[in-house]
């Protein structure tokens, strides 16, 4: 009898947060959800390089930045970033940074998009990915 009380307890401890779980709170939507990143591939982007409606951003450091970037690109490495948006919200903005391993240029796409820009894309092959198919860069 004791055996059967013992096992009964803990069958009760180990199941008890199982049907406590979500029971206090209404089901209601969640306060945050996560922006759905936009990708351009290299094709599109090099389309795109020259045209005055849309902003190319390079998020690499300033070495990275002096070895070349996309013609056009603005450096977004900097304390002063917000400085460098343009003031029309729905402008086409395109961040990239050095390869698909690399996240600033994911990270600085979603902090603008969290500022309300809403053309908002990343380049997962960055500058590597450029350089590497043989396109034009410049130097400052």
């Amino acid at each position: 009898m004791q055996r059967f009380i013992t096992a009964l307890s803990v069958a009760l401890l180990w199941f008890a947060p199982l049907a406590l779980a979500g029971g206090a709170d209404e089901i209601r939507p969640a306060d945050e959800y996560r922006l759905e990143l936009n990708y351009i591939s290299m094709q599109e982007a090099e389309r795109l390089v020259g045209n005055n409606d849309v902003y190319f951003f390079d998020v690499n450091t300033l070495e990275l930045w002096a070895e070349g970037f996309i013609p056009g690109a603005v450096h977004f490495f900097t304390e002063d970033w917000k400085s460098l948006l343009p003031q029309d919200k729905d402008a086409a903005l395109i961040f990239y940074c050095a390869n698909r391993l690399c996240n600033a240029s994911e990270i600085a796409a979603y902090s603008v998009m969290q500022l309300g820009y809403t053309n908002v894309r990343q380049m997962p092959d960055g500058i590597y990915g450029w350089r590497m198919s043989g396109r034009v860069v410049e130097k400052p």
